[in-house]
């Protein structure tokens, strides 16, 4: 589980990042009031910093540019100051993002998600993958079990890959939506509905059924280790 350090000294806004952070998945954590300083950040051992610039006493630029002397943690900063130049200070002292307040907190975590792929690159993927009683062929984008096989769609295909990836945990509605947004595949909540139960009608096609669970509030979870057919 990655940890995402909270550096704002807006109380509210810490805790309501907190909270939505913890409910997508993350870890979150902020610093006590007035330590600002690059030693607290790294004590923290974040994944990746969400760093306002107003903070009181101290200035966020010059942490910024403190944290890329010693480490290449990822920072994205956020702020109230929306210029073009704050921007262009924040990214030449090695911000890797910036998000100007108020943000809509969807938009924030697809920020925040993106970084983090790019800086962790994940594994390369097998090709193939075996997912207990059927096999993903991610190059041609088909499922297959003994009893048939079925293509997928761009969405499906992207959809049950995300899944993969993180087999036998749950996956919230927002991380699918963000993975497939990411792929710059336009989705909204709706659309996720619909080609998810496309995905389950093409995997009862070829006699999988029920590997692909509803957690009521929480996501979904591809069950991989199960005798479904």
């Amino acid at each position: 589980m990655r940890k995402i350090l909270i550096v704002e000294d807006d109380e509210k806004l810490c805790r309501e990042l907190g909270i939505f952070l913890t409910n997508n998945g993350y870890q979150a954590e902020s610093l006590p009031e007035g330590d600002y300083t690059v030693a607290a950040i790294l004590e923290a051992k974040p994944d990746l910093v969400l760093l306002d610039l107003g903070l009181p006493g101290t200035d966020g630029l010059y942490l910024c540019r403190e944290l890329r002397k010693t480490c290449e943690l990822p920072v994205i900063v956020i702020t109230s100051q929306d210029t073009q130049m704050a921007e262009l200070m924040s990214m030449s002292q090695g911000a890797d993002d910036f998000v100007t307040k108020p943000f809509h907190l969807q938009i924030l975590l697809a920020r925040i998600e993106a970084v983090l792929k790019r800086v962790y690159r994940e594994p390369v993927v097998k090709e193939q993958q075996q997912l207990g009683v059927f096999t993903l062929d991610v190059a041609r984008a088909v499922i297959a079990s003994k009893e048939g096989s079925a293509e997928l769609t761009k969405n499906e295909l992207r959809i049950l890959d995300c899944l993969a990836r993180r087999r036998n945990e749950i996956v919230s509605r927002d991380d699918l939506i963000s993975h497939l947004w990411d792929s710059e595949l336009f989705v909204d909540d709706n659309t996720l509905t619909v080609n998810m139960t496309r995905l389950r009608g093409k995997l009862e096609a070829i006699g999988v059924r029920n590997v692909i669970q509803t957690k009521r509030g929480l996501g979904y979870v591809l069950l991989c280790d199960t005798e479904s057919m």
